[in-house]
């Protein structure tokens, strides 16, 4: 296997999607084979323990395989629909799929989360149907088990609420009856927070309230795992409510031209003068070459202000940092992403310099509340 992104490991690709492996699976590996032993022994006791052993960690590896099967149906249902897919990974509770864009209907949304935990739970019920016709020992008990897992599995990933499948089809489907996709994110974000309380409870509620230590670790584990995924959705839903008011016309600090020989504190007198707050270089000819740094000028100290060149604290325009005057929402973050820098020209329809687009008030125009 080669080193994939960052620590996690590459497996290749299926269908032209990347998947990946986080180191943490083999953790989780370890402690199913270990508390798994003793499990394998009780249904199987004619077994030596280096055989329980490897029926357990053999255990460990296709619960994993049902995990990848139930992301691949998101992956590929995904692409069916035209929603591009950067890849999948399997880690410590289970498996993600990035998908590089949301859909854009609910009816998309719904189909992509359905998929998964539809995929889970036919694989539970062809476990079913197997389970009839197998073998006693070994095939048994391994049908079986895979069975419970796959169909716990599907029926945990409908649960209404974010992080889960059945958080994005709960947001889907508000998204639909509301038409706000915004409202259908925060429904679906709660409710994961509640779910989250629920399986934090819930070792008490089954267990006569004197549950274990370890189902009360694994219990805050998931519990905590929902609680943050239901969090982040909420904060990410917010923010993109936000994207429409990014607009580089009402961002984009008016700026003042400035040749690159100045010396700054004249280049500043200038720019107070015309009430601005940036600063383009421009040649002889008055056409932008390159954006002042309002850090590296702040930089300067004031008495040698008067003897440093404007230019020096200038960084040159290069293909990407020049933005048109109308560009919102999701296409201005892209643009900043693709080229990312601290300042951005902002240009009319005719070329001319209309001012500076700042990277920090994009961030503050996106935590702002």
């Amino acid at each position: 296997m080669a080193t994939g992104r960052g620590r996690q490991l590459s497996l290749g690709r299926i269908a032209g999607i990347p998947v990946y492996i986080s180191p943490t699976w083999f953790l989780v590996a370890a402690l199913i084979t270990a508390w798994g032993h003793d499990t394998v022994l009780r249904q199987l006791p004619e077994l030596s323990d280096v055989e329980a052993y490897g029926l357990a960690f053999l255990f460990a590896v296709l619960l994993y395989a049902s995990v990848f099967v139930h992301e691949l149906g998101h992956a590929l249902t995904a692409l069916r629909l035209g929603l591009p897919v950067r890849g999948v990974t399997l880690h410590f509770l289970g498996g993600h799929t990035e998908i590089e864009r949301d859909a854009p209907t609910p009816g998309r949304d719904l189909v992509v989360s359905a998929a998964g935990p539809a995929l889970s739970l036919a694989l539970g019920g062809l476990g079913l149907l197997a389970y009839q016709v197998v073998d006693d020992g070994v095939p048994g008990f391994l049908v079986w088990m895979l069975t419970v897992a796959n169909l716990l599995v599907g029926v945990f990933n409908v649960l209404p609420g974010l992080p889960l499948d059945g958080g994005h089809m709960l947001r889907a489907a508000v998204w639909r009856i509301t038409g706000d996709e915004h409202r259908g994110t925060v429904v679906a974000a709660r409710s994961g927070q509640v779910l989250a309380g629920l399986v934090l409870l819930m070792p008490f509620a089954l267990d006569g309230a004197r549950p274990d230590l370890l189902t009360i670790v694994w219990a805050g584990l998931v519990a905590a795992l929902l609680w943050s995924g239901a969090s982040q959705a909420l904060a990410v839903g917010r923010m993109r409510a936000r994207l429409p008011r990014l607009d580089t016309r009402t961002l984009a600090r008016r700026a003042a031209p400035v040749a690159a020989d100045l010396p700054v504190s004249e280049a500043l007198r200038q720019a107070r003068e015309a009430n601005v707050t940036s600063l383009v270089i421009v040649d002889s000819a008055g056409r932008p070459t390159g954006l002042v740094k309002e850090a590296a000028v702040a930089a300067i100290p004031e008495q040698r202000r008067p003897w440093v060149a404007i230019g020096q604290s200038a960084r040159s325009l290069q293909q990407g940092m020049v933005l048109a005057l109308d560009v919102t929402g999701e296409a201005l973050l892209k643009a900043m992403r693709d080229t990312p820098a601290s300042e951005y020209l902002v240009v009319d329809a005719q070329g001319r310099v209309y001012g500076v687009l700042v990277s920090s008030d994009v961030d503050h125009a996106l935590a702002a509340r």
